[in-house]
């Protein structure tokens, strides 16, 4: 069981594979992603300037964020050039259809 309250953010047929949205989960903007493997979530917002992830391009599980082009792996938050930086992330759960989010 995740550590935190699940929130519904979506039907999984809302997010197709390759799908990058963002939601409001209580006071936070929360990025969710659908790779060909599963649900990922992290913050809402690139580590470099603040560019906005759920409005980025996804190939795989690999996020450009659309501003300046910042890599992140959303399985992990790593960040592609330096592992050193990571996004936040959050477990994701999916149940009876729903894409929830463990925040």
């Amino acid at each position: 069981m995740p550590a935190g309250q699940l929130h519904t953010v979506a039907r999984v047929d809302d997010l197709p594979p390759g799908t990058a949205r963002v939601f409001q989960v209580g006071e936070e903007e929360i990025a969710v992603f659908s790779c060909e493997d599963g649900f990922y979530a992290s913050q809402g917002h690139c580590l470099h300037m603040g560019g906005p992830l759920g409005h980025g391009k996804l190939d795989g599980c690999i996020l450009t964020c659309p501003w300046h082009g910042w890599q992140y792996d959303v399985r992990t938050g790593e960040n592609e050039f330096d592992r050193a930086l990571k996004l936040e992330t959050y477990e994701v759960v999916v149940e009876d259809g729903e894409v929830k989010v463990a925040r």
